[in-house]
């Protein structure tokens, strides 16, 4: 079990935010960029496990995790000793110039844990972003075609590239384009919107992708088995394996984005593994490292190897101090068995919220509870509408946010309508602040039904 520094409970010392975070603020706003606002208006002053201790003395639940970063919670005693140790050795030299064992080692855990017994090599890198940049070009290199499929809803990064596989206009792409060429869109399976059983809505894909850019033009398909920023989309059971078995059948890499759905977030290593698809191609990144900065492109070693020596790489890529520290972290997640602590997760927030929604009846504002593992969300929609019109509502959104904030819980909000607030508790998170997190957040949803 985890040992924690800081008491995990909620704990409110005044005003949200206090003086201390104001004073912040006003630095901030004279020298960050007016377009990096942080979603919550209070400054950390330490963060243990699912905690966040503000500069004022406030106690926060963390209910984000820092976007599904710190899945085995924040300052893990093992991980701190990890970097600490590494740090005291080296804390540069390029694995391109002079290696070290800790890039290795990584690769080969990573090897081990991803879906598929086929051989496979690996590639470090920095970021989510860079993890798919790097999965396309590998794609594009070893079958020598250029049209890349994202999907409706996706989110993939913030550079050029990925920027174009991203579905969503506002924040992330408005006057920032021209975007890569050879990206098209296809519709997602979203079966709270679209009543399509997981067959009928690859049939839907599969027709639009062969009609507007034809199977022997696509270098690879890339999709989140479980969408993040669209608002945390499971697909109809059986339109994944739908797309690879299609991929397959038309020498199509096909590439799993789990970013922020891997690292035993939702009940197993990756996501991939709920409907037992095997990626050729897997993006790895936020819960790898415990909170360093390292992601990682694993895939079929003939595809891997496909590129020319000098073609991957980078001057930071798995940094010897982030590798360190993910070993740890993927050491703690099999240690502590933080895939089943993410299933237990689900069962009790399912089963309270879902029980919530029956009580508000016909006009609950809770459209659908969704999700796996401990990768979970509530999309709302306007009272009345939740088996009709559906028609999405992120006012209610922005509300239970902001109420849970004044009373000590950190939300996040997504969803291509704005009208999502999704769960990342850090899976090491004790039943009793979960469900002190959840009171709040049942409240907050009451104040608004």
């Amino acid at each position: 079990m985890t040992e924690f520094r800081i008491a995990q409970e909620r704990k409110l010392e005044g005003a949200i935010p206090g003086p201390k975070s104001q004073a912040l603020t006003a630095r901030r706003e004279a020298s960050v960029s007016a377009s990096l606002v942080p979603a919550v208006p209070v400054y950390a002053a330490d963060v243990d496990g699912a905690i966040i201790r503000d500069v004022d003395g406030n106690q926060f639940v963390d209910f984000g995790a820092g976007i599904a970063v710190t899945n085995v919670g924040a300052s893990h005693p093992r991980v701190v000793a990890a970097v600490q140790e590494a740090a005291s050795h080296f804390t540069h030299t390029a694995f391109g110039i002079t290696p070290y064992e800790g890039y290795v080692a990584v690769t080969e855990k990573l090897i081990e844990i991803t879906p598929g017994d086929h051989a496979k090599k690996a590639v470090l890198l920095n970021s989510g972003a860079e993890a798919v940049e790097n999965a396309v070009k590998i794609a594009r290199h070893s079958t020598g075609r250029n049209a890349v499929i994202a999907f409706d809803h996706s989110f993939h990064g913030r550079t050029n590239l990925t920027m174009a596989l991203t579905a969503k206009n506002i924040p992330y792409k408005d006057g920032f384009g021209p975007f890569a060429p050879e990206v098209y869109r296809a519709p997602m399976s979203y079966p709270y919107r679209d009543g399509l059983t997981g067959a009928e809505a690859a049939a839907r894909t599969i027709d639009v992708i062969e009609k507007q850019v034809g199977g022997k033009n696509v270098a690879a398909i890339i999709i989140e088995p479980i969408q993040g920023e669209g608002g945390f989309i499971v697909p109809a059971e059986g339109f994944l394996p739908a797309l690879v078995e299609w991929a397959k059948a038309n020498g199509v890499v096909f590439i799993a984005d789990e970013v922020q759905a891997g690292m035993c977030r939702t009940g197993a290593w990756f996501a991939s593994e709920h409907e037992e698809i095997v990626p050729d191609l897997v993006t790895i990144a936020k819960g790898v490292a415990g909170g360093m900065p390292l992601s990682a492109v694993v895939g079929r070693a003939e595809i891997m190897d496909s590129v020319h020596v000098g073609g991957l790489g980078g001057t930071y890529t798995g940094n010897p101090v982030a590798t360190a520290a993910a070993l740890a972290t993927i050491s703690i997640m099999e240690d502590e068995q933080l895939a089943a602590r993410a299933l237990e997760i689900e069962t009790i927030v399912k089963t309270r919220f879902e029980a919530l929604s029956a009580e508000l009846g016909e006009n609950t504002i809770i459209g659908e509870v969704r999700g796996r593992g401990a990768m979970l969300a509530f999309e709302f929609v306007e009272a009345g509408t939740a088996t009709t019109t559906k028609k999405p509502h992120p006012a209610a959104v922005k509300a239970i946010v902001a109420d849970a904030l004044s009373q000590g819980v950190v939300l996040l909000s997504c969803g291509t309508y704005g009208n999502v607030v999704r769960l990342l508790p850090p899976l090491t998170i004790t039943d009793e602040l979960l469900n002190d997190g959840l009171d709040v957040l049942e409240a907050a949803i009451r104040a608004q039904a």
